[in-house]
């Protein structure tokens, strides 16, 4: 018998706000987390809009002498864990510690460390001023480790790099530890901190960042046929995850069922998605029907959108190949418009986000939304939440390099 996998619990630290809650009551309002960046001058760069996360304090976290031996991508992923642990009540007996794992990504790792060393060395020639934590604060596993440490789990722990899909690709890693019954919990999800003057520069290069600067949180027009690309966004998303009767017998609030995941590789090109969007819509095919779903049961689809002029419209193909003409009464919105675009994490983050709007039966909003594009022609939930009922959400996360990965999420009524 098939073994079924719950969502007990969240963590998220976004642009919007340092918990699920602020987080989530930003977005169903559409208020973007969207400005002026601020921890470096942007004159020198074309792209000057990001968004940041605020008020994070990581003491409020971990003592202060652990901070620093930390990446802030690592602070984002403390941060949300200890939301989705605390929102779950999720603990390891001494007995079941090899039935826990926790499988956290990163797309980015510690670049912000990286680049500050690099800076000391060059200006001090002195490679003693390295710490000796920097290979645990560097590396991209790091998040997920002492998070395993944290909560003793001694199950499979992975790092999945899969660019802009490492957040689903985690979740469906751990879903599927979970349903062939290798493990019983986890935590899943990812945490970056990609707003750096490089990663600014190199996305600018090939025509994916906005460069609008004047309306900051105008900036993102996902699917609007004046769309002028995407901005960066960071923070964390931690998902925990649970076999169902081991979730009820320990009594968990249960937000969810996940029931099937997919994933596909276009093979196309290094940045570009398939323009006809046929291999990520064989991903969310795969996904419906690993969760026993029918494309007509289909409420709503966190999209990828990122309001670059090439991935819209191959999701939008990819969402028609898939569910027929069943796409044109699907719910549909990028919730990029309001986070950024957090690389890996904002799978994670809108995976989170298709959990909350199954459990409070409402849509998000494609902020921005103002001129439709012929060639993107379904319903994307234009500038306003809406309260619909709902009993299966899709969640598309397509990165570069052709990563497509999907989730099926369906509503718990117990």
């Amino acid at each position: 018998m098939t073994r079924r996998v719950v969502v007990t619990g969240l963590g998220l630290v976004t642009p919007m706000g340092n918990t699920v809650r602020e987080s989530w009551e930003a977005v169903i309002e559409g208020r973007s987390g969207i400005d002026h960046i601020t921890y470096f001058d942007v004159s020198d760069v074309n792209v000057k809009v990001a968004g940041q996360v605020k008020n994070f304090d990581p003491e409020r976290y971990m003592p202060a002498p652990e901070v620093r031996r930390h990446d802030p991508y690592q602070h984002y992923i403390i941060a949300a864990s200890q939301e989705a642990i605390a929102s779950s009540g999720f603990e390891v007996a001494e007995d079941e510690r090899l039935r826990a794992s926790v499988i956290i990504g990163s797309s980015t790792g510690g670049l912000q460390t990286y680049a500050e060393y690099i800076e000391i060395i060059r200006e001090s020639g002195n490679y003693r001023r390295m710490t000796p934590f920097a290979i645990p604060i560097l590396v991209v596993n790091g998040g997920s480790n002492v998070i395993a440490i944290h909560v003793g789990a001694c199950g499979p722990s992975y790092t999945p790099a899969s660019a802009c899909a490492t957040g689903a690709d985690c979740i469906g890693l751990a879903f599927t530890f979970i349903r062939n019954g290798r493990i019983d919990r986890a935590l899943a999800g990812c945490g970056d901190f990609p707003i750096l003057k490089m990663g600014l520069a190199a996305f600018d290069r090939v025509g994916a960042c906005s460069r609008e600067s004047e309306k900051p949180s105008r900036a993102v027009r996902p699917f609007d046929k004046n769309r002028t690309g995407m901005v960066f966004g960071e923070g964390a998303g931690v998902l925990v995850l649970e076999e169902l009767e081991t979730a009820r017998r320990r009594g968990a609030p249960i937000l969810a069922e996940l029931v099937g995941y997919g994933s596909t590789t276009d093979a196309f090109h290094r940045t570009a998605p398939r323009p006809e969007g046929d291999i990520a819509a064989e991903a969310m095919r795969i996904a419906l029907a690993d969760g026993g779903v029918r494309p007509d049961e289909v409420d709503y689809i966190n999209a990828h959108g990122t309001a670059t002029a090439l991935n819209d419209v191959s999701e939008t193909k990819a969402i028609k190949l898939a569910l027929g003409d069943h796409a044109y009464r699907v719910a549909i919105s990028s919730t990029k418009a309001i986070t950024g675009h957090a690389m890996g994490t904002t799978a994670a983050m809108e995976a989170a986000f298709s959990v909350l709007a199954l459990r409070d039966q409402v849509a998000p909003p494609t902020i921005n939304y103002e001129t439709p594009d012929p060639e993107c022609d379904l319903d994307y939930v234009p500038n306003e939440a809406r309260r619909m009922a709902m009993r299966v959400a899709i969640s598309n996360s397509f990165g570069f390099g052709g990563h497509n990965s999907c989730l099926v999420f369906r509503r718990w009524d117990g």
